[in-house]
């Protein structure tokens, strides 16, 4: 103790804070997460890492001299939320009060201070310990200075860093320097990652010596590496921690002012009374000796409705439930906890696999809780030396299957849609799917994290085991399978444990909500239900068509590659962003539109697709890389990711991750196929029916502007819908004065850009950009459409109102839109989100529709027992694979259903297509 400092990067700590409990507040309504989170770390810290000598630092205000070496530093960062700033003081206060003294020094940053103090304690010959999450500090770790991260119990000596980032401390700058910091808008090398880092510095030592071999560096990294040695100085400097910062000008002394003091009790009584926190103020005024032992979180009883959106009673957001967690490795025990399952109002389950791929993985072990703080895991397929006998796999389901089939035995669990498929692979249908804690977290806050650890952290206030401190990680990772029983046992029972917690605490908040219910019950829990479904359908592919469309691009690429050769004058690598660069404006002379970070001119596609405008170089080298990637990405892909014992291609659709609504498909994304090139549709083609059998597509007609009508009111749009008109022929009627016969193609164009730009919230100057018109002619243009459409004008104020006041919109159905930066302080950002405040109700409302027509269909398919399926889901459109007896049935009842799942103030229209493919269906 007397031969150590501690020091904590504040800066650091307050944001993870803050974001660990963002909607933390006092009776009076003030944010107090980050404040919260503070306190609880310093006295856990103080506690777990006594010492004589501490400092809690934080940056000052005002510019550092890395701005002054490179204006562009932290340019990309946020600006400071709100509700962090109004807590900024009072943790200052409240950290004094706890006996540490505040660092903060002008033109510098906190890693500079506490690098300079890591450097003069060691040679006092004092330990130092850094308590930070920064990576960047990992530069000063030596054997006298080690960092710990609080919140992921990790401590990094020199043997930490090397494992974790493969290269020992007094290479960390080397490292940074080459893979870039994006948090500080540090460029490195692009498309340089850690592993092509590590192999770098361990072939070449150090930075220097990386760049001086810089020309034997082959590919497309070895090019961005040369294109970037300019920079690289620049960037190591910007990396570097300052460790000789003058500190005496500011009176900073280890042996006098950093001397660790005592907490004081009248200060403390004080604040936790002023923000509200009762618990630490009983045990204060309890002469509970705070500074000695961390503070104790109040224990909540299971079930208990917290005071807060997702928080807990009072300030405490930990639960001090009990754990008991029981290894099953004898039948008797899995009898009692049958029992158990059979009787209980509500079970969480979880499964453990060999991998986490659904589809093929299989059972490795299964844990139940139906009780907070009881729960069992049961091992059935755990090998490493003296592996205790377990029950068999096959016992294990066969006594479990008839409760993980009873649709009457309510079951929760986080993303249940995997562990669906891992029962289905070995012969089990699972039903009773109540609550998924995903999906509730989902609807709940749609624009927070949904992993169970964020989760655990953000409402139960706990710290999970994570899989990495269980199987390790990178090279050394090992399977589960390979886990010894004990560990595996508090990870996989905590995992269950933590799901019917979570439920808990998060039900309350959607049950009593009419709108947020509506959307869980009816939308997305039975969504995931038939998602699965789909998934476990597939789709079949025509491998040879695909391999003869690859040939044919890969011939196409060379053609594209010999044309740009002639344009260049000159054999050049079309993928090297410092060729192209030398070329572009060096050689030929083409005017720059903007240049990278280091100031080199850049070549993005953004650029090109400008200077594609207006010379051939450019327009050659899009397709060439369009082309080049539908290659790599799907002809040369799809046909390796058949599944060998279905024959099929098996996408999995992530439910919870676009805040509208929207789905995502991906391994492989099913959603993103080009459809506006010919080499895109023919892809499509390859998307076949199995012989007897035919694709249907069905999609919705103008949905977004059909939803734009009902949510205005708009009488004009609604007429035009109710009476089957060109909606675009008839605003282009309205626009430009003539009737809807006169109305010619160049106008209708015009007028689709405008309807549909004005959903995306487009302004004036996009429009202009969008139809190639002057500014002036297309503000006149939206001027007009507002004249005529005055309700979707009135929608457009009224939705920026309530965004600004509520911090979301709404769809229909009355799923919550959250908008983070409907009110910053920043201009752009808070445009943007204006503008997807308009959209996002049409967007999200069109997303519902969708995932209740996906309900409506495989509900009719299972009533009418037929033996067509579902076998895709992209954007508007359910794609069915259809035996041909079924096909006129399913040609007549599909729209119908799709168009009878909500009655809006316009009809929704369905239309159906049908092929021996899908390109051909579509």
């Amino acid at each position: 103790m007397q031969n150590t400092l501690l020091l904590v990067d504040g800066s650091s700590y307050l944001y993870r804070a803050f974001h660990a409990m963002p909607d933390l507040r006092n009776p009076q309504g003030e944010p107090t997460g980050a404040i919260y989170g503070m306190i609880n770390m310093l006295r856990r810290l103080r506690h777990d890492y006594p010492a004589a000598y501490m400092a809690c630092v934080f940056d000052a205000k005002g510019k550092t001299f890395r701005d002054d070496l490179y204006p562009e530093y932290k340019a990309q960062r946020a600006a400071m939320p709100d509700d962090l700033r109004l807590q900024i003081e009072p943790i200052h206060e409240a950290v004094r009060a706890m006996g540490w003294p505040i660092l903060m020094v002008e033109g510098v940053e906190a890693d500079d201070v506490i690098g300079t103090l890591a450097v003069e304690a060691t040679a006092r010959g004092l330990d130092t310990v850094i308590s930070t999450g920064d990576k960047d500090l990992a530069q000063l770790v030596n054997p006298r200075v080690t960092l710990i991260n609080t919140m992921s119990n990790e401590k990094l000596d020199e043997a930490g860093v090397l494992e974790k980032f493969g290269v020992p401390p007094n290479r960390i700058i080397d490292y940074l320097t080459l893979i870039g910091d994006t948090v500080d808008n540090v460029p490195g090398v692009t498309k340089c990652g850690p592993k092509t880092a590590v192999k770098w510095l361990s072939e070449y030592d150090t930075l220097d010596g990386v760049m001086a071999n810089a020309a034997q560096i082959k590919g497309v990294v070895g090019d961005n590496l040369r294109a970037a040695l300019d920079w690289l100085p620049q960037g190591r400097m910007l990396i570097t921690v300052k460790t000789d910062c003058d500190l005496s000008a500011h009176h900073i002394s280890i042996a006098d002012s950093l001397i660790a003091k005592e907490e004081s009790k009248e200060d403390l009584l004080v604040f936790f009374q002023r923000y509200g926190f009762k618990t630490w103020l009983r045990e204060l005024s309890g002469d509970v000796t705070a500074g000695a032992t961390p503070l104790k979180s109040a224990a909540r009883p299971a079930g208990n409705t917290p005071a807060q959106a997702g928080l807990f009673q009072e300030d405490a957001p930990a639960s001090a439930t009990l754990r008991e967690y029981e290894t099953i490795l004898t039948e008797a025990a899995l009898d009692n906890w049958l029992s158990r399952i059979q009787t209980a109002t509500l079970t969480a389950v979880d499964t453990e696999t060999t991998s986490l791929e659904p589809m093929t993985a299989q059972l490795v072990g299964i844990s139940l809780c139906c009780e907070s703080g009881q729960a069992c895991y049961i091992p059935v397929a755990h090998e490493y030396p003296a592996a205790p006998a377990q029950l068999s796999r096959t016992l294990v389901l066969e006594r479990l299957k008839p409760w993980l089939e009873d649709a009457s035995k309510p079951k929760v669990g986080q993303n249940l849609k995997y562990d669906a498929h891992i029962f289905a692979n070995h012969g089990v249908t699972l039903r009773g799917i109540v609550h998924d804690t995903l999906l509730e977290s989902y609807v709940f806050e749609s624009h927070k994290s949904h992993d169970m650890d964020s989760l655990a952290l953000r409402h139960l206030g706990k710290k999970t085991i994570s899989f990495e401190e269980v199987c390790g990680k990178g090279a050394a990772q090992i399977g589960f399978g390979q886990v010894e029983l004990d560990k595996a046992t508090d990870y996989a029972a905590e995992d269950a444990d933590i799901t019917l917690q979570l439920h808990l605490a998060m039900w309350p908040e959607i049950e009593p909500d009419p709108k947020l219910l509506r959307v869980y019950h009816d939308i997305e829990l039975p969504t995931s239900v038939v998602l699965q479904k789909i998934e476990r359908n597939g789709v079949r592919i025509d491998p040879d068509l695909l391999a003869t469309q690859s040939n044919e691009i890969g011939k196409r690429l060379l053609e594209l590659e010999q044309k740009a050769y002639e344009l260049a004058e000159q054999p050049f690598n079309l993928n090297s962003p410092k060729q192209l660069g030398e070329i572009f404006f060096g050689k030929l002379g083409l005017p720059v539109v903007k240049k990278t970070p280091s100031g080199a001119p850049s070549t993005d596609e953004e650029v090109l697709q400008k200077l594609a405008e207006d010379y051939p170089l450019p327009k050659i080298l899009l397709e060439y890389r369009g082309l080049a990637k539908l290659k790599s990405t799907y002809t040369d892909k799809l046909p390796k990711m058949v599944n060998a014992l279905t024959g099929r291609v098996h996408t999995n659709y992530a439910q919870a991750v676009a805040v509208t609504g929207r789905l995502a498909s991906n391994d492989p994304n099913l959603q993103n196929i080009p459809v506006r090139t010919a080499e895109g549709r023919r892809i499509r083609e390859a998307f076949i029916a199995p012989p007897g059998s035919v694709i249907v597509s069905a999609d919705y007609s103008q949905i977004e502007l059909r939803i734009m009508a009902h949510i205005s009111g708009d009488a004009s749009l609604l007429k035009a819908f109710a009476d089957g008109e060109d909606v675009h022929k008839a605003t282009a009627s309205e626009i430009f004065g003539v009737t809807t016969a006169e109305v010619s193609s160049e106008q209708r164009r015009y007028a689709k850009v405008i309807n549909f730009g004005l959903i995306y919230g487009m302004s004036a100057f996009g429009l202009a950009g969008n139809l190639g018109i002057e500014r002036a002619a297309a503000q006149s243009y939206i001027d007009k459409y507002f004249q005529r459409y005055p309700g979707v004008a009135q929608y457009m104020a009224d939705t920026r109102t309530k965004a600004k006041a509520h911090g979301y919109v709404e769809t229909v159905f009355g799923r919550r839109l959250w908008l983070a930066e409907i009110n910053s302080p920043n201009g752009p950002r808070r445009q943007a989100a204006e503008r997807a405040a308009i959209n996002a109700p049409m967007q999200g409302t069109a997303a519902d529709l969708i995932k209740l027509a996906m309900i409506a269909v495989q509900n009719w398919l299972e009533n009418e027992q037929l033996q067509s399926k579902m076998i895709m889901q992209v954007h508007d459109e359910l794609v069915l694979e259809v035996p041909e007896p079924e096909l006129e049935l399913v040609r007549r009842r599909l729209p119908e259903l799709m168009a009878g799942v909500a009655q809006l103030n316009v009809p929704l229209l369905a239309e159906v297509g049908i092929g021996k493919n899908w390109e051909e269906a579509h």
